[in-house]
């Protein structure tokens, strides 16, 4: 999909700027000499859809981790809903609300869907490290849980077993246990990826109905959907960002054009 294309599909924006609830400013990483992620600035906003993109290696999941705390950032400070988080526990800042789904789908194929999100409604339920309770405790997560599973349009399949869902439906059943967290802001890394056509219309208008109540911060290469989904885009290209703006704007920009297409678009 080229991005004059993506273009074409683009949807009308809000002129309302919401306010900041994760930021980072001047966020760097360095691995034994290699500069992974350099001086990068970013803003994501409530009831927005921010995406993330760029070629290969230009430190996209990098970013997530640094932002999640699976990594610490050399340099550079991070803040969620005003407060610095740059040196916390990633588990603290999952408390805090700040959550991310996986390229690889993480659920329980073994359990049913619906067991599934009661598992990850274990720790805000209270029940996370009560083992010596029968299975029956958690019969009082249940209602939440088929709330979330309704949200995501799952509630037709909580009884079936998770690793018998497609692969669509599969990280559908991921987001509505990050949903389970009660997110303030939503990090879903390429949640698109290897689906068909369906798959994709199905995630996209879950994400959309989700931005509507929290941040949301997405990686993803389907041009399409970042056109037609994405209120705010920050193009990444070795580390650093190339470019940010609607898509409009970054799908004319020429740096962009040239890391995409690998040569002066004419």
């Amino acid at each position: 999909m080229t991005l004059e294309t993506a273009t074409a599909v683009r949807r009308g924006g809000s002129e309302h700027t919401p306010r900041v609830v994760l930021s980072a400013r001047g966020l760097r990483r360095d691995f034994a000499g290699f500069v992974a992620v350099k001086d990068v600035d970013l803003d994501v906003h409530h009831g927005k859809i921010h995406a993330l993109i760029g070629p290969n290696g230009a430190g996209k999941t990098t970013i997530f981790n640094l932002l999640t705390k699976f990594l610490q950032p050399t340099s550079g400070t991070i803040e969620l809903l005003g407060t610095d988080i740059t040196r916390t526990p990633p588990a603290r800042v999952a408390r805090m609300g700040l959550v991310r789904s996986f390229q690889i789908s993480a659920i329980f194929p073994h359990l049913s869907v619906l067991d599934n999100v009661r598992v990850a409604l274990q720790r805000p339920g209270g029940l996370g490290y009560q083992f010596w309770r029968p299975v029956s405790a958690l019969d009082q997560l249940t209602p939440r849980a088929r709330e979330l599973l309704a949200i995501v349009g799952l509630d037709d399949a909580a009884h079936r077993l998770a690793g018998d869902l497609s692969y669509g439906r599969k990280r559908v059943l991921e987001i509505a246990t990050t949903l389970a967290l009660d997110p303030k802001v939503l990090l879903l890394d390429e949640p698109m990826a290897g689906m068909g056509h369906e798959d994709v219309g199905m995630i996209s208008g879950i994400i959309r109905s989700l931005a509507k109540d929290r941040a949301v911060l997405m990686v993803e290469h389907n041009l399409t959907v970042v056109a037609d989904l994405c209120d705010w885009i920050t193009v990444m290209q070795r580390g650093q960002v190339l470019a940010a703006g609607d898509y409009a704007t970054v799908s004319q920009d020429e740096r962009v054009r040239v890391a995409y297409m690998g040569t002066e678009h004419e």
